[in-house]
């Protein structure tokens, strides 16, 4: 049997006059006037390119209710499921709905209709929200030159036509005379295709503004020296530390080769052997809803980054990408701690589709305090030993887990799903926590961990609570009572497995004779689409597209695929 949807002789409508500010703004208003509801509280939907998040307050709501989400294309009469929301008020400004969730794998310029149903009851709401199109209106274009001074952008456009400044074929080389390529002062912009270098601290700098779209950018050589030729602290590529900043897109970019080199965890940078240096996305405590796609994040053994993304504020509401935030299809390597740091708020952030390399911890979400985060198909490689840390295991874990400042902040909850740990050569990473690292209201299924050492821990043993392990390989230990339909082994992959990093291409399909092969589990809007019997457990669904990664690298929601 192949289970699998596909749309015949059905309208689709398509929203191309909603650009990313329009589309924000038509969701919550379509939200509100033009729902057929039984519930009183009115629903909120903040879209991206492929997501919609979902947040509902409704009356009864409670601990053991909850919420079932169905959605359809405009125009459709098939209805598919969702994945149910769970009730887990935050008492803080910044959790937007008892109930929060994420409708994902959709397509860009459309409009859905979505129904939301509190389990047990007859309360029920439907609305209309839009997903932003791909295609940004213009109205103006500012023609780049080459130039060694940075380039002010302060012209704005409007929701119905963006300021496009081109800057195809243009270097900004400020020889290390200014601090930064691009202040950006400005809304509505499109920044397209500068090369910048050798700037005293940042590529591009966001000091205001919002809906801002920055792709095809190649740079490099950015940051200073702090001491002891290490680079300074959070200089980023891109960087923001406003807190209003909102709807950023970067896309196919390449973000690689600082000007200096980021501390390992056995050389002191100050007073501490934590990592300092260099990143190549910073954006402190904002707003969020921004859209991290299709870029090329690397560089060498001598020019490593802090963190390749991230920032601060992992134990808050806020953090690092901000609520509402996607993060797909890119290539990261080459940090001394984290791939992605995705902590904090991690309201309805979603990451998927990534490939992480030669990192300490792939991705790192410690902790979520408001959630609901979602992880998954994404793949790591090769991951080093921290030397000289004060870490629980002898090498990083694909997920970091855990807390910063407190076990308080961990009170989001998190879904893992069809990612998977590739070990070549035995120098994957480890598992989910490493050994023993607090995990917190954690749902996992159809996950690859396969770790280095058959004595080592697949997913931490250590304190957990309301967690739910199922339905994953695993090469080594697990926390007991969890993983009753989970499977013991080594994946066996198909002939010519792996990552090629000229082309970034991945192959990470199982073969027929692999554990997990057709023994995954249906999820309902993240794994509900497959070949054979039944899913396959890991990132890449066996007779499906090799996994694309990078600036040539597309997403094509599986129903597509």
């Amino acid at each position: 049997m192949i289970y699998k949807t596909r749309r015949q002789g059905v309208l689709r409508m398509r929203v191309y006059f909603s650009a990313i500010g329009i589309a924000v703004i038509c969701a919550v208003c379509l939200a509100e006037s033009g729902s057929t509801t039984t519930s009183k509280a009115k629903p909120l939907a903040v879209p991206t390119f492929h997501c919609l998040g979902v947040y509902w307050s409704p009356e009864q709501g409670a601990a053991e209710k909850k919420v079932s989400i169905q959605y359809r294309e405009s125009g459709q009469d098939r209805w598919r499921d969702g994945l149910p929301m769970r009730y887990n008020p935050v008492e803080n400004s910044e959790c937007k709905a008892d109930y929060r969730g994420s409708i994902v794998n959709l397509n860009p310029g459309t409009l859905y209709e979505v129904a939301l149903q509190l389990d047990g009851t007859e309360i029920r709401t439907v609305f209309n929200a839009a997903t932003w199109s791909e295609r940004f209106p213009g109205t103006s274009v500012v023609t780049g030159e080459s130039r060694n001074s940075t380039l002010n952008v302060t012209k704005s456009g409007t929701p119905q036509g963006y300021v496009l400044y081109d800057g195809t074929g243009c270097t900004i080389d400020t020889q290390n005379k200014d601090d930064v390529g691009i202040a950006v002062r400005a809304s509505y912009i499109i920044l397209r295709g500068f090369t910048i270098k050798n700037v005293k601290e940042h590529g591009i700098r966001l000091f205001s503004g919002h809906h801002i779209v920055i792709e095809n950018c190649d740079i490099s050589k950015w940051g200073s020296e702090s001491e002891k030729g290490w680079g300074k602290n959070y200089q980023a590529g891109v960087f923001s530390n406003q807190k209003d900043l909102r709807s950023v897109v970067i896309q196919r970019c390449k973000l690689h080769h600082p000007s200096w080199d980021s501390n390992s965890w056995a050389e002191k940078h100050g007073e501490s052997t934590h990592p300092k240096g260099p990143q190549t996305i910073v954006f402190w405590n904002s707003e969020g809803n921004h859209v991290i796609r299709y870029n090329e994040c690397w560089s060498d053994k001598d020019h490593y980054f802090n963190d390749v993304m991230g920032a601060g504020s992992n134990g808050s509401y806020r953090g690092f990408p901000g609520s509402d935030s996607d993060i797909y299809c890119n290539y990261i390597a080459d940090s001394w701690d984290d791939g992605i740091e995705a902590e904090g708020g991690d309201q309805n952030v979603r990451i998927w589709n990534n490939y992480v390399e030669n990192v300490l911890i792939p991705i790192a979400n410690a902790a979520a305090s408001i959630g609901p985060l979602y992880v998954w198909r994404n793949v790591s490689g090769r991951c080093y030993s921290p030397p000289g840390s004060s870490w629980d295991m002898t090498h990083g874990p694909f997920f970091k887990m855990g807390y910063a400042g407190g076990e308080e902040w961990m009170t989001g909850h998190m879904y893992i799903f069809n990612n998977t740990i590739f070990q070549a050569n035995d120098e994957g990473a480890s598992g989910l926590g490493g050994s023993s690292r607090v995990i917190k209201h954690c749902v996992t299924r159809n996950n690859v961990l396969h770790v280095r050492r058959s004595d080592g821990c697949s997913i931490s043993t250590g304190k957990g609570v309301d967690n739910d392990f199922d339905y994953d390989l695993l090469s080594a230990r697990h926390p007991d009572g969890h993983e009753q339909h989970g499977l013991s082994g080594k994946p066996i992959y198909a002939p010519d497995a792996g990552f090629n990093f000229e082309t970034k291409l991945g192959n990470f399909q199982l073969a027929p004779q692999s554990p997990g092969y057709d023994q995954a589990v249906v999820i309902p809007n993240f794994c509900d689409i497959f070949t054979g019997n039944a899913p396959d457990m890991g990132s890449n669904e066996a007779g499906t597209a090799l996994m694309t990664f990078g600036v040539k690298a597309r997403f094509v929601p599986p129903e597509n695929n």
